[in-house]
């Protein structure tokens, strides 16, 4: 298949693209390599897939409007992962214009682009953030997630209902995947796990939100792109048994769907901290600090759906995903 992958050179878009293009399909590619965190590094995963003759990168941004237009006109795309974002639930407070553009805008531009020009599948990321407020534990797919608590969760449920909007009105196939604490070899430099493995290796402090007592369920970045694999192969149907006097957030009369992407195993903070010691081979000096505004005290992934869609659940524990993970991060970084 010739297949779009937006975010390209993000984190979870490098290892997608990857994936496709090693069973042989054709990616385009596109990012505008922002400043959000270390360009470097963009370029970098960029350099990883620049070896595949199936591979094209076009740096462009997805809120310009004339540009995707022109894009989806030239290339013919038969499916799109949309995974660009301004991601990061504490940087919403401080630039939240930025989130509007690429994850409200920006999605506009990629859900018409797919209308007009009859993309066969459109998947894109959302995120656990959207539950919010929510404290039923494993979050489900099947609850409503009314109460975000960060404007980047409020434009992810946007992207969600904006989705399913074009489902409804053009048959769009649609499926959102909502990612939990995505970890693992060329992560983001702003997520915990970088986080702390620069700080443990340097000697300097790291900061323990929350007092520690806070529970992820990290997932690890291959079972992630398994996921995202499975679910493109899988075209969004309708719901044959949707009941409109009841609605079931998760799926519905149009061909739209929802679905978790998490380890379903939530481990405390500190636990978690633990894992990246021992990678290490080093302690943390550990700043307490209390709770950030925006952040969630639990996730825990319900992903009966995905199983039951896909056939598949991710399973890599954690100790292997982190030392995976340290081992990358002190090659990459050049320090031991």
């Amino acid at each position: 298949m010739k297949i779009l992958i937006t975010g390209a050179a993000g984190f979870i878009g490098m290892h997608t693209a990857k994936r496709l293009l090693e069973r042989g399909d054709e990616v385009v590619g596109v990012d505008n390599i922002n400043d959000y965190y270390d360009v470097k590094l963009k370029q970098d995963r960029l350099e990883q897939l620049k070896s595949y003759d199936k591979f094209r990168f076009i740096k462009l941004d997805i809120a310009d409007k004339e540009v995707m237009e022109a894009l989806f006109a030239k290339e013919g795309f038969q499916r799109v992962v949309n995974l660009a974002a301004q991601p990061g639930v504490r940087y919403s407070l401080k630039n939240p214009h930025a989130y509007i553009s690429s994850n409200i805008v920006g999605f506009t531009n990629i859900l018409e682009g797919c209308r007009h020009h009859k993309i066969e599948h459109l998947v894109y990321a959302s995120s656990s953030s959207v539950y919010g407020a929510n404290t039923k534990m494993p979050f489900s797919v099947h609850q409503n997630v009314d109460h975000p608590v960060s404007l980047y969760a409020a434009t992810k449920k946007a992207s969600e209902l904006m989705a399913h909007t074009y489902s409804h009105l053009y048959g769009l196939p649609t499926s959102g995947l909502r990612f939990f604490t995505v970890y693992g070899p060329w992560g983001r430099p702003d997520m915990s796990p970088s986080l702390f493995a620069g700080a443990i290796l340097e000697g300097r402090p790291i900061d323990v939100f929350n007092e520690g007592k806070m529970r992820r369920d990290f997932t690890y970045i291959d079972d992630i792109v398994e996921g995202v694999v499975r679910v493109l192969d899988q075209t969004a149907t309708p719901d044959a048994a949707f009941d409109t006097s009841n609605p079931d957030p998760g799926t519905s009369y149009a061909p739209y769907r929802i679905y978790n992407i998490g380890n379903h195993e939530p481990v405390e903070l500190m636990t978690f901290i633990e894992t990246i010691e021992k990678a290490v081979g080093r302690k943390a000096e550990k700043n307490m600090l209390p709770m950030q505004a925006g952040d969630v005290v639990a996730t825990y992934a319900d992903i009966d759906g995905l199983t039951n869609a896909v056939g598949f659940a991710p399973s890599t524990p954690l100790q292997e995903g982190i030392t995976k993970f340290v081992t990358w991060y002190k090659d990459y970084h050049g320090v031991h």
